[in-house]
């Protein structure tokens, strides 16, 4: 019985820790999860348009930064920022596919996350890519940068 020198005991978790526990183990699953996440991502669409109300951090892509070419991600920020402000509409035209990922992963736990993951990883693939091409072509549009 006694402990070997040197050796920790693990502590038990303490409530914060068993609270942090279960939620994440609700968030996996069905409307609660979906609930959960969707809070989270309002919360973190608020505090994003807040802090970029407060103090604009200026282009945050580093591609975009250093070449002037957007990737296909740009805009991803900015669909936050205008959803926290209320600017759904604007939220879409900064960039659909960042929209419509947010929106793919809070409703995952409703079922949509297991049917993505049985789809073939090809089909994956595919859908990925093709995705990243159109929103890599949606930014070149948006920033003019299609047009001579």
């Amino acid at each position: 019985m006694g402990e070997a020198p040197g050796m920790a005991v693990a502590a038990a978790p303490n409530g914060v820790a068993r609270f942090v526990d279960r939620t994440l183990a609700t968030a996996r699953h069905g409307p609660r999860g979906t609930a959960l996440r969707v809070g989270a991502m309002a919360v973190a669409a608020v505090a994003a348009a807040w802090i970029h109300r407060l103090n604009d951090p200026g282009v945050l892509c580093p591609l975009r930064a250093l070449t002037g070419i957007p990737c296909p991600l740009c805009g991803g920020t900015t669909v936050f920022i205008e959803l926290g402000s209320g600017h759904p509409v604007r939220a879409l035209l900064a960039n659909p596919v960042a929209l419509l990922g947010a929106v793919g992963i809070a409703v995952a736990p409703l079922g949509v996350g297991g049917r993505w993951w049985a789809l073939d990883p090809r089909t994956r693939a595919w859908v990925l890519g093709t995705a990243l091409v159109g929103a890599e072509i949606w930014q070149l549009a948006r920033f003019g940068l299609l047009v001579n």
